[in-house]
């Protein structure tokens, strides 16, 4: 046995009260694994709320007894599964018992005001009271495999189906009886708190927001399962809404959680998750369970935009102080919540047994919610997502902003798109050597802003900085790039053509080895200066702990005499504040990097003079808003891929042809009037899974004196992403036409076009 799994052992042990042993000082385990010293346990107080108390001893109670006294204790968590309790009651665990193969799920509801209680009691010397369920729950599924309607949401050492009103604390749980032999198979599904509503047990006009609930100082270890996805979520603490049904059969509004704080616990060798919310209707994926948003883009079902138009978000939730140690697959796994704040959480690896992807700690179908001050570290190697953090699917007005990120081999943030708002700020990343912005698999609302954030990595082990095509517009302001490599040059991108939507301005771009890759960015405002950090950037803080997460940043603050300090732009999604609380601005602008230099006039009430997003190259399309005639069109996305798409100036809207479209496929553009142009501008429409599809293609003039088309220009090596023929002189006419002749041999589908642009 490994001195690692000699600590762990003995936190379980000491956890469930079988034994004291003295702890390694400054080991996590006895960090995070023992309880910490206390005065008396919570039970042991009067109970102010008029309530009953219920008190249950594994070993010296009875069930024939009443349970109201410590004397006459109640001896199983059975006899409170067949209780029901009312407002104030409190359920009363002596310190230093366990309860093998139970599971806690006692009836009834309290309320905000008169909660109904689970905590400790008993000998303050005595561990956490422990519930070790060793999987013996009932499965989730049918024979068959799908999902059982009457048995989804039993899942957890401790469970609440349909109840409200409970503050859950002092207690420690487990739920697998052999921890150390990886479930890989089969239908088992094992939380440690399962929190849930069903829809289908709620009857007709009773209430179906579930309010008020309190999780705090619990310890929560050793809850397996399956390494396959099961289409099911469960975790440590676990709050989902069941319906067998799709949501389109239930009434908008309700089915949610309101008002729930998780704080302060501690969560050890969990699956999947340490903390999830999520919605996990039977009947939502799939093109049936899609939709179309106001802009005519398809959102498939398991995107879940429905949460937002039914008004299902689940809100005012609180997730803090909690550390998450050796976690199946995504840590801190949110989503489906609105005026969310995750903030202080610490994850020491994650993604470590499930085969599936994820990210550390993330929101997504969220909205109007904030992730702050969370360190993560201790990510796997992952081509997909596995990033610390991830700005996910349909988020509206989600900010990470504060967090420290280290060591994470997958990278520092998934970027997945069909978002507004995003914004990513004063974050720092040190050795997160995979990529920095991952994937980008849909347009965006409306543009997204990665600002005053600090990156620190090795360029010979880094990936890329962007992996595959930003498809809106990405804007790239105030940042670090410090690759401390004395080989090699940042890789900033896999595809061409990946970063023809980012603006960057006014970041560093920091090469110890003196040498700049060709493919890094243009930036006129930009620096290419040693930053000079006050510490060794290479050497960063780590083991500190979360609540000193401002030690790890002020490690990267700016020397009085860095070249950083006012060179960067002011813009409003700055906020308001840096990393170590820092009013922003001071001077004559804002600095580049995580950390305000407190040098010069503070500037209380900063006004962005020069908006970056009024800035464009001055050119105007000569075609630009001209009508567009298509031999051929695709029927799908709501009628929305139209050939006036191809002259609206926007690279985020596009026209495709259909499926049976015949070569040459024409795009005719009427000029109105004789027009002298000597630029084409064209580009194709990819995503992480459509490539360019153009081989061939003629360009042609109309000849009004003879009535035919006359080609001037030609391509056979494709089109792809910005192309600009030129070399044709000048051409005047009142008509061009864009004729795609030939499809490249190894793509099976057709052509789909962004733009098409004429310059003089």
């Amino acid at each position: 046995m490994t001195p690692g799994s000699r600590i762990r052992a003995a936190v379980a042990a000491l956890a469930a009260g079988l034994l004291v042993v003295p702890l390694l000082p400054g080991s996590p385990a006895a960090a995070h694994g023992a309880p910490a010293a206390r005065a008396s346990w919570p039970g042991n107080a009067p109970n102010k709320t008029g309530g009953r108390d219920f008190y249950i001893d594994s070993v010296r109670g009875s069930d024939k007894a009443s349970g109201r006294s410590s004397q006459a204790a109640w001896k199983s968590l059975t006899k409170a599964s067949a209780t029901t309790f009312g407002p104030g009651d409190r359920i009363l665990l002596k310190a230093g018992s366990v309860w093998q193969d139970q599971q806690l799920w006692p009836k009834g509801s309290g309320t905000a005001r008169r909660p109904i209680t689970i905590t400790a009691y008993g000998s303050a010397s005595s561990p956490r009271p422990y519930i070790a369920t060793n999987g013996n729950v009932p499965s989730p599924f049918h024979a068959d495999g799908t999902k059982n309607p009457a048995t989804v949401g039993l899942t957890g050492a401790i469970v609440l189906r349909n109840q409200q009103g409970y503050d859950i604390s002092n207690i420690a749980l487990s739920n697998d009886d052999d921890f150390a032999t990886d479930i890989t198979t089969g239908t088992y599904v094992r939380d440690g708190i399962m929190v849930s509503i069903n829809a289908d047990l709620i009857p007709a006009g009773a209430d179906t927001i579930m309010d008020y609930f309190r999780i705090h100082d619990m310890y929560v270890h050793n809850t397996d399962g399956p390494s396959s996805w099961q289409k099911i979520h469960y975790g440590a603490v676990n709050f989902q809404v069941f319906g067998s049904k799709s949501y389109k059969e239930y009434a908008p509004g309700g089915w949610y959680f309101k008002d729930v704080r998780i704080e302060d616990n501690t969560f050890e060798h969990v699956e999947l998750h340490a903390v999830q919310f999520a919605f996990n209707w039977f009947n939502a994926d799939g093109t049936a369970a899609g939709q179309y948003d106001e802009a005519g883009k398809f959102h498939e079902g398991w995107e879940q935009l429905w949460v937002r138009t039914r008004d299902l978000y689940s809100r005012d939730v609180y997730i803090g102080h909690n550390y998450a140690e050796s976690i199946g697959q995504g840590a801190f796994q949110l989503a489906n919540t609105k005026h969310m704040t995750v903030e202080y959480n610490e994850v020491n690896g994650f993604l470590e047994r499930y085969d599936a992807v994820s990210c550390g700690l993330y929101l997504w179908a969220g909205a109007d919610s904030v992730m702050q001050y969370n360190e993560v570290y201790g990510g796997p190697d992952n081509e997909y997502d596995g990033t610390p953090w991830d700005l996910e699917y349909t988020n509206f007005n989600v900010t990470y902003q504060y967090n420290y990120s280290h060591d994470n081999a997958a990278g520092w943030m998934a970027y997945m798109g069909n978002s507004s708002n995003s914004v990513a700020r004063y974050n720092l990343s040190v050795d997160d050597n995979g990529v920095l912005v991952k994937n980008m698999l849909s347009t965006n609302y409306s543009p997204t802003y990665f600002v005053n954030n600090t990156f620190v990595y090795d360029g010979a082990d880094l990936d890329y900085v962007h992996d595959e095509t930003f498809l809106s517009r990405v804007y790239f302001l105030n940042n670090i790039f410090y690759n401390y490599s004395s080989t090699a040059a940042t890789p900033w991108y896999r595809r061409t053509g990946a970063l023809r939507q980012a603006v960057f301005s006014n970041n560093d771009y920091y090469e110890a080895s003196g040498t700049h890759s060709p493919q890094e960015p243009a930036d006129p405002d930009g620096l290419r200066a040693d930053p000079r950090f006050v510490g060794d950037p290479t050497s960063p803080v780590t083991g500190a702990g979360v609540d000193n997460i401002r030690k790890a940043a002020a490690h990267y603050s700016l020397r009085k005499d860095s070249p950083l300090i006012d060179a960067g732009r002011y813009n409003a999604h700055l906020g308001t504040a840096d990393f170590l609380g820092s009013q922003i601005y001071y001077g004559k602008a804002p600095d580049i990097g995580t950390i305000e230099s407190r040098t010069g006039r503070k500037v209380s009430d900063p006004v962005d003079t020069n908006p970056i997003e009024d800035e464009a190259d001055g050119r105007v399309s000569l075609a630009q808003g001209k009508p567009v005639t298509a031999s051929s069109t695709h029927p799908g996305a709501n009628g929305t891929l139209t050939a006036d798409k191809l002259t609206d100036g926007d690279l985020s809207t596009r026209w495709a042809a259909a499926d049976d479209a015949t070569y040459p496929i024409t795009l005719d553009l009427d000029l109105g009037a004789d027009t002298t142009f000597t630029q084409v501008y064209l580009d194709e429409y990819t995503d992480s899974g459509t490539n360019p599809r153009v081989q061939t293609f003629e360009l042609q003039s109309w000849d009004a004196a003879t009535g035919t088309w006359l080609t001037f220009a030609t391509g056979a090596d494709g089109i792809g992403h910005d192309r600009t023929v030129t070399g044709f002189g000048a051409v005047t006419t009142s008509k061009v036409r864009v004729a795609l002749t030939s499809q490249i041999a190894t793509e099976q589908y057709t052509p789909s076009l962004t733009e098409i642009q004429l310059y003089a």
